[in-house]
């Protein structure tokens, strides 16, 4: 080898490089060379590769807007919303029907979580507007008529508690009614299905977990953005729901 080619050698490996370590070719640092720059103009603002990693580092804001246009659209609140597409796969209920119940549950929560008026329902009777218990209860959140009719709104009609609406309002007032009386959400709970006496608390602890798996959905459809700083709520710690459901 010449000595202009070790003078070429020389430079190319730098006098600290080790003894027998590769050295990289002309024409491989070219092609490197090339590569960068290519990569450089392809995810430039203006050219359309740019404009696709661009969008998709402004996902998780674009996915926020959308539940927030789908929550206005709705008239549901984000979080119900949310919840109305989880609960709809869950018990196979279209979202058509779900609405005017999830309407319902928003406008009659007072001092309550609506979601757990939810809860209540999917306990009480898995989103069937016309159940009935052997003791009477009817409807989606199981109102015994004989005690509650006076919370039946007047354009139940014929309907009664049958109809979902209606239903879901005066089951609402109901459990309202027994949390504040009872003066808490695990004992207006049981109170709501007349288990006071029951020392494992069995049917609170059935809604809150029930209510603790619809919130947990709700996290998982959020984008990933929005739930980064989110921490679990602990649905029976912090209560503040009046209600009451005497059966």
């Amino acid at each position: 080898m010449s000595s202009v080619d070790n003078r070429f050698k020389y430079q190319l490996r730098g006098p600290e490089s080790r003894p027998g370590r590769p050295i990289p070719s002309l024409a491989f640092l070219l092609l490197a060379g090339l590569l960068v720059a290519g990569l450089s103009a392809t995810l430039k603002p203006g050219t359309p590769q740019g404009a696709t990693a661009s969008a998709k580092l402004q996902a998780p804001v674009l996915e926020t807007a959308g539940i927030e246009v789908a929550a206005a659209r709705t008239g549901l609140n984000a979080n119900l919303a949310l919840a109305m597409e989880s609960v709809a796969q869950r018990y196979r209920v279209s979202p058509e029907a779900l609405h005017p119940i999830f309407l319902a549950a928003q406008t009659a929560a007072k001092d309550i979580d609506p979601l757990l008026i939810i809860a209540v329902i999917g306990i009480e009777s898995g989103f069937n507007p016309f159940a009935q218990s052997v003791m009477g209860a009817q409807g989606l959140m199981q109102v015994i008529p004989r005690y509650h009719r006076d919370k039946l709104p007047p354009e139940a009609g014929n309907a009664g508690f049958l109809d979902p609406v209606s239903n879901v309002r005066a089951g609402a007032q109901v459990l309202q009614e027994a949390i504040r009386r009872q003066g808490g959400v695990v004992e207006g709970l049981q109170y709501y299905v007349g288990a006071v006496d029951d020392p494992e608390r069995g049917y609170a602890s059935r809604v809150i977990a029930e209510k603790q798996r619809i919130e947990q959905a709700i996290r998982g459809r959020k984008p990933q953005a929005a739930n980064a700083g989110s921490t679990p709520r602990q649905v029976a710690a912090s209560p503040k729901e009046p209600a009451t459901d005497t059966e």
